[in-house]
């Protein structure tokens, strides 16, 4: 692979991670789900017991994210690219406002995701937050649960 064609990938997995980010402040998890690869794996490495540290698969993705347009509106900020020397893999750094619509909270997220990418769909997904911020906008470590197993 020559210098340009590693650069035009790597431009290339970028815009698909931020597409990816774009979708889900509008709400639109069809378009969303298309990012994904049918074997991708999501996975969040620091969420508390009993929520779901992987999902295998876009329709286990799909039923986990269903109702993420009714509980909450956000927005990604200031993202950051680190890169990497394989252009199909994505370190991204970022922060978010957002607005637990259940309770009328706001509060603001950092990120940190390392995404793989293959046939140009996201593959794999590590996403690194802190899940203390969004137990206590959606009211606690009870309801928030509740959001995330429905």
């Amino acid at each position: 692979m020559t210098d340009l064609d590693t650069e035009n990938v790597r431009t290339r997995t970028q815009e698909l991670f931020l597409r990816n980010l774009r979708l889900l402040e509008e709400g639109r998890l069809e378009e969303w789900l298309d990012l994904y690869h049918p074997d991708s794996v999501l996975e969040f490495p620091f969420l508390p017991q009993g929520w779901p540290a992987e999902l295998e698969g876009r329709a286990a993705i799909a039923e986990h994210m269903k109702h993420f347009p009714e509980q909450l509106r956000v927005s990604f900020r200031d993202v950051t690219f680190v890169e990497t020397a394989d252009p199909t893999v994505v370190v991204a750094e970022f922060t978010s406002e957002a607005t637990a619509l259940v309770t009328g909270r706001d509060f603001r997220q950092s990120y940190l995701s390392i995404v793989w990418t293959e046939d140009g769909l996201i593959k794999r997904y590590r996403d690194f937050w802190n899940p203390l911020v969004i137990v206590e906008a959606l009211g606690g470590t009870e309801a928030a649960a509740g959001a995330v197993t429905d």
